[in-house]
């Protein structure tokens, strides 16, 4: 797989699950296709998103299977959350088998943090056992990666394609465009900021917004290749607002609650994650309205 192929909008789908918390493959398929239809040119599944945390490594393989079958030909990226080296290489392999073309993969996420020499060990020995193009998640509070780490990592382990930038972080953006090693790319997660981040070169987006409103994401993705700053800008400031309404720790719930909203069957979340209030579900409708209004 090219670097091309993992550029542009990659949503990371959330996760439709039925009344008792099992994968509903049908609304996922839906949801697929309805993000397909939006002009996507990937498909990510299993991340934060798509409460990839809190899946076992069998549904993973199920809800890869799925999305594999139901994106074709657009690429899968397979979303890794776990804690060890030995773990990531266990699913990412099976992520392999079930079709995925590249690996979105968090450092471990629990209280202790690894060193930089650890960090590289981890990236490299996941990127040689799998032998599919790694995407670095920068999300993590616990173990938040420098730019000039990241750098190094993609200079020294070639299988690690390049880098998703979360947290907010427009300075590590900027910071991982500006040294880039060739042949590298940087998504941006800056869910609040796209538009500036797409201006600056980064090479896509996998995040939160996409998946909620893919068509407007695609269309400010398209403005900017085409110079069109103002067509981005316009759509900047109602997507900010709609984020606003869902930013925080339901945002999964939040994201489905807007798939919702276009008809897609986006399920339930999985305990303790909830719902959103009917006060969150008001604001977010207002907000919705407004960003169709435009």
């Amino acid at each position: 797989m090219t670097t091309h192929d993992l550029t542009g909008i990659i949503p990371p789908m959330t996760t439709a699950f039925d009344t008792r918390e099992n994968i509903d493959t049908g609304a996922v398929t839906a949801q697929v296709q309805f993000l397909a239809s939006a002009g996507v040119n990937g498909i990510c599944a299993g991340g934060s998103i798509g409460e990839g945390y809190t899946l076992e490594a069998r549904e993973l393989e199920t809800l890869w299977t799925t999305v594999a079958r139901a994106a074709s030909p657009r690429p899968l990226v397979a979303g890794i959350i776990v804690n060890s080296t030995k773990q990531a290489i266990e699913r990412c392999r099976i992520a392999k088998g079930a079709g995925a073309g590249a690996l979105q993969v968090t450092p471990p996420h629990y209280l202790f943090k690894p060193d930089d020499e650890a960090c590289l060990a981890h990236f490299r020995d996941i990127a040689e056992a799998t032998d599919l193009p790694v995407l670095i998640y920068n999300v993590i509070p616990w173990c938040y990666l420098s730019a000039a780490l990241m750098i190094r990592i993609m200079r020294e382990v070639p299988g690690v394609l390049g880098v998703k930038q979360s947290n907010s972080d427009m300075k590590a953006v900027a910071d991982l465009l500006m040294d880039l090693p060739p042949g590298k790319i940087v998504h941006s997660a800056i869910d609040a900021l796209l538009y500036p981040t797409f201006a600056l070169g980064a090479h896509g987006s996998i995040a939160a917004v996409p998946s909620a409103v893919p068509f407007e994401t695609v269309a400010m993705w398209n403005a900017v290749q085409k110079k069109d700053y103002a067509t981005a800008e316009r759509l900047t400031w109602p997507i900010l607002r709609l984020w606003n309404t869902i930013a925080g720790d339901l945002l999964p719930s939040g994201v489905k609650y807007v798939q919702s909203l276009q008809g897609v069957p986006s399920g339930y979340p999985r305990r303790p994650m909830r719902d959103l209030s009917d006060d969150q579900k008001s604001r977010v409708r207002e907000a919705f309205a407004a960003l169709k209004a435009v």
